[in-house]
């Protein structure tokens, strides 16, 4: 909700102060007065019971009401009553003094309930003694307003009748206490049958108590806000919490806001960082303290540690800017050593024969195999033989595979080798190990073949302690016999092995034979009827 402002005034008017249906309920309705000595030009005013005041102020923080109004009592015209008793008002008795005018008189507030409640008594002994600003006891005397005071009554009290005629009619009145000054000419008007105005504060509050309210749905404190009870004990009030302002009795924008401290009034020596609610003051590296303007600050060799770790922090750039341009420069050059590789190793020619002849044939980056076999580590060698060593890898799919280093390689011959890989790789057959791929990346070209668990039939052939039965033998003898005829008769180009022994016949997890190492493979024309079969 809005706070209202005055049709015929600029007065701002905060909720839960209102026009009508505007205010939070009937007892904080203000309406729209005429112009008037009272209310100025049209401005706000406040109606209780009979009584009309002008509205000069209205504070949220302290819960107050600063009116305009006659609230005193005549010796020479009796007694005065103001009724504040079953409305949200109650006289302030931290903002509002009780003073009394007149010579030898005694002006005394009265509490109905409790009997007498405060006053002070006023002397003379000549108009001499006067003081203009001074309300000490001559002519004029102050008392305080007492706590929770909801209804005015004033009675005057004769000291002694001597000199009394330098002021013959005393006046009592309650009023803002920072807004009256005693004067001498004051007193003249004592008699005066015109009522006196002066501002006079009103403490609010809302029915009932906080711990009552925050059980109902017509609880009044809103978001970022507390509640306290009023200190006169009839009733509540709501302020923004520390860190926020605004109206505590309404939601969203016009509600409590978080202060930016940071910004409003910088309270940091250094870095200021605004929170909800708060701030945090933040020292410069090698400073300690609170960093608060009005607290410690920061303190500590502060310009030194910059100055080092500001130096440190260059030095760790330049030196991880050095290692980047030493990695990079490296990954360049290795990147052309390898393509280097893969053009003297027929890279392209296999490429060419792959699209020509579909080869299901996979090229493998030396990147892929040296992860595969963790930079071909001793500890995944598995083999070694006259064309190289085979080292056992798991590719990132998870596929096991064995990959052939050779030893050598004849450059004069890679037009010969690529021809025969594409010849390998289109053999298919159960008893033939399959070439899955290779790499040409490096100095020799890399095999990679599917990974035969059990080994070699050497290994089994001469293992006394597990010897065969005639019956794996005989089964092994006639898959490679299978395998060697399929090579020679049932492969697109017939292949002739010229390497056939048991340390190059594997066996897999259910003694298959699997004839393997082709380093030594010749294809032949099926116009050719011999091949020079020398290794």
């Amino acid at each position: 909700m809005e706070p209202s402002t005055s049709r015929r005034s600029n007065t701002s008017i905060p909720y839960p102060f209102g026009i009508a249906s505007n205010s939070l309920s009937q007892g904080f309705q203000i309406s729209c007065g005429p112009r008037s000595r009272i209310s100025g030009p049209g401005g706000p005013v406040l109606s209780i019971g009979d009584s009309v005041f002008g509205i000069l102020d209205i504070s949220l923080l302290d819960g107050s009401v600063t009116i305009l109004a006659s609230i005193n009592s005549q010796q020479c015209k009796g007694n005065s009553s103001i009724n504040l008793e079953g409305t949200i008002f109650t006289f302030s008795d931290a903002r509002n003094k009780f003073i009394a005018l007149g010579c030898n008189v005694v002006a005394m507030l009265l509490n109905s309930n409790s009997g007498y409640s405060g006053g002070c008594a006023s002397f003379c002994s000549s108009k001499d003694n006067i003081v203009n600003g001074s309300c000490s006891g001559v002519a004029c005397c102050q008392a305080p307003v007492p706590k929770g005071l909801k209804k005015l009554e004033l009675e005057f009290g004769i000291i002694s009748n001597k000199d009394n005629d330098i002021l013959p009619c005393g006046e009592a009145s309650i009023v803002e206490q920072n807004s009256y000054v005693f004067s001498s000419s004051d007193l003249s008007n004592t008699n005066n049958t015109k009522p006196q105005y002066r501002p006079v504060v009103f403490e609010w509050s809302i029915d009932g108590s906080c711990e009552e309210a925050k059980e109902t749905t017509a609880y009044a404190c809103r978001e970022n806000t507390y509640c306290y009870n009023s200190s006169n004990g009839v009733g509540y009030r709501c302020n923004c919490s520390k860190g926020f302002e605004g109206n505590p009795y309404l939601q969203g924008p016009d509600g409590c806001q978080d202060i930016d401290e940071c910004s409003t009034r910088n309270p940091c020596t250094h870095k200021c960082v605004n929170t909800k609610g708060s701030f945090q003051c933040r020292c410069p590296a090698g400073m300690t303290g609170d960093g608060l303007r009005e607290g410690s600050g920061c303190n500590g060799a502060g310009t030194l540690v910059i100055a080092i770790v500001t130096g440190l922090a260059l030095l760790v750039l330049l030196f991880i800017l050095g290692f980047w341009t030493h990695w990079l420069v490296k990954k360049r050059k290795l990147a052309k050593t390898r393509q280097r590789y893969f053009m003297q190793n027929g890279g392209l020619l296999l490429k060419q024969q792959m699209f020509s002849e579909r080869s299901q044939l996979h090229i493998f980056t030396s990147n892929e195999l040296d992860k595969a076999t963790n930079n071909f580590s001793d500890d995944n060698i598995v083999g070694r033989g006259g064309f190289g060593t085979v080292y056992k890898g798991i590719l990132s799919n998870q596929v096991v595979v064995a990959i052939k280093k050779a030893q050598r390689v004849d450059q004069t011959q890679m037009e010969q080798f690529v021809n025969e890989l594409i010849i390998l790789s289109q053999a298919n057959h159960k008893n033939v190990v399959q070439i899955l791929g290779c790499c040409l990346e490096t100095e020799v070209p890399l095999l990679v073949y599917e990974f035969i668990t059990n080994g070699a039939l050497f290994h089994h052939l001469h293992n006394t302690l597990a010897p065969m039965s005639w019956e794996k033998r005989l089964n092994i003898a006639v898959e490679t016999a299978s395998a060697l005829a399929y090579l020679h008769l049932a492969a697109n180009i017939p292949i002739i092995h010229k390497d056939v022994k048991s340390s190059n016949i594997l066996l897999d997890k259910n003694f298959t034979a699997k004839v393997s190492d082709f380093g030594a493979s010749r294809p032949i024309p099926y116009n050719q009827t011999h091949v020079t079969t020398l290794v």
